[in-house]
């Protein structure tokens, strides 16, 4: 069956989300509630049963609108799209060169489901990400075996109560936004609008009971060490967002809060809990001392050459 490149106004949501809901390929960041949030709107490659209009698979392409023409961006806190559904060969999407050359500048980043495609042909150029995977189908206990040494010195350190803060769940997203700005966030360049997007995510998420916010907070100030954003989609629990000041990394805060939710999850079978990161060699440690193992997937990008009078926009 053709695959068709269609705008937005062009697509059936709701064809889509069921689409997306029972792919093999698990990924939350592709269901339209997920993209209106991080996105707003996006183009998409389709491929659909033309008696029924059910989709069969789809490629969602979100898009920008600039100076120079429409480009395909990958939104924040959406680290995965590419094919979704069976029909996910990424060669012969490959070769439906004229809708990524219907863009005057394309990045997106495919799933883990969709394999590294061969050297793809110009102007199309390939590069090899990486995120972490740590299956949750055994119990807690074996789990935790895998652990690195000093990773279940420290629990047991804090079960013994050498450490002054406790783990909990909250509603609030606001504090761990808050210990963000103050911590991490200007390297990691995120601005006003990057916050409000994740408060709207964030609310979606909550809509859907698909979201889960753990604590550390110090037990005599109330001070917030450490948080983190986990979301629960069919067999992922994705380690969305987090943050920790410089006493809750002292303290091993970050290490407590995972170990929380991998405690929580623990013999859910097929369940796995994707780290979503990996790139930077200190994180990629952090996630393999919990014995997560690394899994490849691709990013695809080019950039079309403007004419020499629109050159100065980029």
């Amino acid at each position: 069956m053709p695959i068709r490149l269609l705008r937005f106004s062009e697509l059936d949501l709701a064809a889509w989300d069921a689409c997306v809901n029972s792919a093999p390929q698990v990924v939350p960041y592709a269901a339209s509630w997920w993209l209106q949030a991080t996105a707003g709107q996006w183009d998409a490659l389709v491929k659909m049963e033309p008696e029924t209009g059910r989709y069969l698979a789809v490629w969602p392409l979100p898009v920008k609108r600039r100076l120079w023409g429409r480009e395909v961006v990958q939104p924040p806190f959406t680290q995965q799209l590419g094919i979704i559904g069976p029909e996910n060969d990424i060669e012969a999407w490959l070769e439906e060169r004229e809708a990524f050359t219907a863009y005057g500048r394309f990045y997106t980043q495919l799933n883990t489901e969709n394999g590294l495609p061969a050297a793809p042909s110009a102007p199309l150029t390939a590069q090899v990400r990486q995120t972490y995977h740590l299956p949750l189908h055994q119990p807690y206990e074996t789990i935790q075996a895998g652990y690195c040494a000093d990773y279940r010195r420290r629990l047991r350190q804090q079960e013994a109560g050498a450490s002054s803060f406790a783990v909990q769940t909250t509603p609030e997203l606001e504090p761990l936004l808050l210990l963000f700005r103050q911590t991490q966030g200007p390297a990691a360049g995120l601005k006003n609008r990057h916050y409000a997007l994740l408060r709207r995510l964030a609310a979606v998420l909550q809509a859907r009971q698909l979201l889960t916010l753990y604590e550390a907070r110090d037990q005599q100030t109330g001070q917030l060490l450490a948080g983190a954003l986990f979301v629960r989609y069919r067999s992922r629990l994705v380690y969305l967002f987090a943050a920790a000041s410089a006493e809750g990394k002292k303290q091993a805060a970050p290490l407590a809060l995972v170990d929380a939710a991998i405690q929580r999850h623990a013999g859910t079978p097929g369940l796995v809990l994707d780290f979503e990161g990996g790139m930077i060699p200190s994180i990629a440690r952090f996630f393999a001392n919990f014995g997560a193992v690394p899994v490849s997937y691709a990013a695809l990008s080019f950039t079309s050459q403007l004419p020499w009078y629109l050159q100065w926009l980029r």
